[in-house]
């Protein structure tokens, strides 16, 4: 492989660690920063939306720049937010470093992809978009759960600084191998959101949104649901995170395969209903014994990490079929509302343990992806001939 395109994926991997292992230490920093687990789960309520809103502020903004500038300058403050994060005294300045890391994450990722077509030749373009889209894939199935393990041995801060010295190390890589002369699309913010009035785009991106809601609603207190949901152990939060995440690896490889077989719509509505009742059987468990209940939860990530990256794939196709000409952008509002999502999730996951307990969690989440399927059935499709492509 290309050891550009291993550079440009090393930055999508640390990004990729520090947005899902975050989730397992939301006890350790709140109990380390005098805040309830609610509050410490604003975090990532923040994240989320400065991704959502941010990142492609960014973009619009630096559109006339360079993009190994802009790839390594954004790298660089990526570092700089993540030593921040990991030296933070306080609650309300580790907010602002995880916004910080937000807004330079959603410009990395989607600079880093471009980059990686742009450098590559035609006929591998697939084979480019598949590495950098790797490097979080691997931050999930891996690089989630080694983060986990090492904030079980040195504390979250001791995972934040894990983080910033992958952060760093890609920067060199692109630095240094990343070609000069390559520049991003020259687009306003409004040329980027003005796709959003393609018919049936709203709908498919709305669908995203709730998928994630009701995702996002339980994954970000697993590890409260772990611990006192169903008596694990915190040490035993790596092994939580490694089933998840190789479960994922495996649903992001079916979801392509299930897409291109079945069609993606289909597929889209598979994992949805899935998902639904993955989510709802997390609240189940957490109703059995705790001798019971711990190995089921562990048994159940590999399940839900499979049918929960089922659906990305598929989704992408399905905005693919309904927008082809505007691809790029299209899919940058993909991603603003999973974004989006991730942030009502978490914030409507924090609601849900504050007025009614932890173990309502899935069945409250649970509705989430059956109300895009609903979304789905009212919009139907633009036109016969894109549903039969999707």
């Amino acid at each position: 492989m290309d050891i550009r395109l291993v550079g440009l994926a090393l930055g999508t991997f640390a990004i990729g660690i520090e947005g899902f292992v975050v989730a397992s230490l939301l006890p350790q920093i709140a109990g380390d920063t005098g805040v309830t687990l609610v509050q410490a789960g604003y975090l990532v309520v923040t994240y989320a939306l400065a991704y959502a809103i941010g990142a492609p502020i960014a973009a619009a903004l630096t559109g006339a720049f360079e993009r190994r500038n802009v790839l390594t300058g954004s790298a660089l403050i990526f570092v700089a937010g993540a030593i921040l994060a990991a030296v933070s005294p306080t609650y309300l300045l580790l907010m602002a470093a995880r916004v910080l890391i937000a807004v330079k994450a959603g410009l990395y990722a989607a600079t880093a992809q471009a980059t990686a077509v742009a450098i590559s030749e035609p006929h591998h373009r697939a084979r480019a978009i598949a590495a950098i889209v790797g490097g979080t894939t691997l931050a999930v199935a891996f690089g989630a759960p080694l983060g986990a393990f090492i904030s079980d041995l040195a504390g979250w801060r001791g995972t934040y600084f894990f983080i910033a010295s992958i952060g760093a190390l890609a920067t060199l890589i692109v630095w240094f191998l990343v070609p000069r002369g390559l520049y991003a699309d020259r687009l306003s913010l409004a040329q980027r959101l003005g796709v959003i009035r393609h018919p049936g785009l709203a709908p498919a991106l709305l669908t995203m949104l709730l998928y994630m809601t009701g995702a996002f609603a339980v994954y970000t207190y697993v590890a409260a649901i772990a611990v006192e949901g169903v008596g694990l152990s915190h040490s035993m939060m790596p092994v939580v995170l490694l089933t998840f995440g190789i479960g994922a690896a495996l649903g992001n490889i079916l979801g392509g395969q299930l897409s291109d077989r079945f069609g993606a719509t289909k597929t889209v509505i598979a994992a949805s209903v899935l998902n639904a009742i993955v989510l709802m059987a997390v609240s189940w468990i957490m109703q059995l014994p705790d001798n019971i209940a711990g190995p089921a939860l562990i048994a159940i990530m590999v399940i839900w990490g499979v049918i929960a990256w089922m659906f990305p794939p598929a989704q992408a196709s399905r905005v693919l079929a309904i927008a082809p000409e505007s691809a790029p952008l299209a899919l940058s509002l993909n991603y603003s509302a999973l974004y989006l999502g991730v942030a009502l999730g978490s914030m409507i996951g924090g609601l849900v343990i504050a007025n009614i307990g932890l173990e309502y969690l899935g069945w409250i989440g649970g509705i989430f992806p059956l109300m895009g399927l609903v979304v789905m059935r009212l919009a139907g499709s633009p036109n016969k001939q894109q549903l039969s492509i999707a």
